[in-house]
C-alpha cells in the first residue's frame, strides 16, 4: 500500500514509523515538539511519543548537537532538527570534533549514531540568512554521511536508513520543495506533490540504501550530476531543450554511489554538474575532480558546472543567483553533442 505525500508529509512518517520501530529513536530541536517545528515536519509526534522523546531545546545549536553526541553514545538514536542549516556552524564542533570522530578515537567502543535535519537551500526568499547550502563542508569530514533528499519516496525512505546507521548523518532537506517540485519557472504556479510519481510512497517501513544514486532519465547525449532542488531543474531545462540527457540525483553525497557516475560518463562522454551552494569549494568541485580521474579518456569535452555564485545569497536578486534555466542552458549548448 502506498500513498501521495508531500516531502514534508514523508519525513513525518519515516520519523514516526522509525520511533514506533525503536524506542531509542528521540527528537529534539527549536519548536519542534507541541508546535510541531517551524515547517511541521515533527508535528503531532510529542503527542503520540511523550515530551520525554520528542522535546524542544534552547536556541543553542552547539548545544543541541553536543547533547546529542552524548545520547548516542550512551545507546539513543538522537534526531535533532537545526532549523535552518544557516544556523547549523555553532554545532560544528561538536559535528567535527566528537560526533565525526567518536567511533575512531574509542577503538568502536562508542559510536554517534545520530541524524542531524535541516531545511537548506534558497528559492523562498530567506535572504542570506535562511536560504545557504553548507552541504560541502561536512562531505570534508571523514566520518560524517551526507544525505540530500530530491522527493516524498527518497526523503522517506533514505531518512528511515540515516536514523538507523549508526555513524552520524547530516540530512539536508531542500526547503523550496517541500510542498512541491520546482523546475526553476519562479513565474509559474507552484506544482503539488500529489501530480508527480515520486510522491507515491509506501506505507510503513521501506529503506533507500546510502550511495545508491538514481537514474531520472536515461539519455546518451551528456550525463547531469545534480541532488535536492537542481535534480527537478535541470531535468526541466534538458526537457525544454530537447537535449537527450542522463540525469542522475545523487541523493547522498557521502558515500558516493561513483561506479552509476562512472557509468554515465563513459556512454555520453559529456558531464554537467548543478548545484545551488557557491562555486569556489563547492561540492561540484569534488565531484569535477573525480568525474576526471575516473573517465579522463572517455570526456569529449570538459566538464561543465553550473552553480551559486561566490556570494552571500541575495534577497532581491534570488533568481539570478539560483542556478536556473539560462546558466544552464548556456552551459547545455556548450557541451551537448550536435
Amino acid at each position: 500500500m502506498s500513498r501521495r505525500m508531500t516531502m514534508i508529509e514523508a519525513i513525518n512518517d519515516a520519523l514516526d514509523v522509525t520511533m514506533g520501530r525503536d524506542p531509542a529513536v528521540v527528537i529534539m530541536g527549536e519548536d519542534v515538539g507541541y508546535f510541531g517545528g517551524v515547517f511541521r515536519a515533527t508535528a503531532g509526534l510529542q503527542k503520540k511519543y511523550g515530551k520525554t522523546r520528542v522535546f524542544d531545546t534552547p536556541i543553542s545549536e552547539c548545544g543541541i548537537i553536543g547533547v546529542a553526541v552524548g545520547m548516542g553514545a550512551y545507546g539513543l538514536r538522537p534526531v535533532p532538527e537545526i532549523q535552518f542549516a544557516d544556523y547549523i556552524y555553532p554545532g560544528l564542533d561538536q559535528l567535527v570534533s566528537e560526533a565525526a570522530r567518536l567511533r575512531y578515537r574509542s577503538a568502536g567502543e562508542f559510536i554517534a549514531p545520530l541524524t542531524v535535519r535541516s531545511p537548506f537551500g534558497g528559492g523562498i526568499f530567506g535572504g542570506q540568512t535562511h536560504s545557504q547550502s553548507p552541504e560541502a563542508l561536512f562531505t570534508h569530514v571523514a566520518g560524517l554521511k551526507t544525505v540530500i533528499p530530491s522527493n516524498p519516496h527518497d526523503a522517506k525512505g533514505l531518512l528511515i536508513a540515516a536514523i538507523e546507521d549508526n555513524d552520524p548523518v547530516i540530512f539536508f532537506e531542500p526547503k523550496r520543495i517541500y510542498n512541491g517540485p520546482f523546475t526553476g519557472a519562479y513565474d509559474r504556479p507552484v506544482e503539488p506533490w500529489n501530480k508527480h510519481a515520486d510522491s507515491e510512497v509506501p506505507e510503513g517501513y521501506y529503506t533507500v540504501p546510502l550511495g545508491k544514486a538514481r537514474v531520472v532519465r536515461e539519455g546518451e547525449a551528456v550525463t547531469v550530476l545534480a541532488y535536492g532542488t537542481m535534480v527537478h531543474v535541470a531535468h526541466a531545462v534538458c526537457l525544454d531543450k530537447g537535449v537527450d540527457a542522463e540525469v542522475i540525483d545523487l541523493r547522498t553525497l557521502v558515500p558516493l554511489d561513483i561506479e552509476t557516475i562512472r557509468a554515465s560518463v563513459r556512454k555520453t562522454g559529456r558531464c554537467m554538474i548543478v548545484h545551488e551552494a557557491t562555486r569556489t569549494g563547492g561540492f561540484g568541485a569534488e565531484l569535477s575532480a573525480l568525474v576526471q580521474e575516473h573517465c579522463f579518456y572517455d570526456l569529449e569535452v570538459p566538464i561543465e558546472r553550473v552553480t551559486g555564485f561566490d556570494t552571500p545569497y541575495p534577497h532581491s536578486l534570488e533568481w539570478a543567483y539560483f542556478p536556473g534555466a539560462v546558466r544552464i542552458g548556456e552551459a547545455l549548448d556548450r557541451i551537448s553533442k550536435d
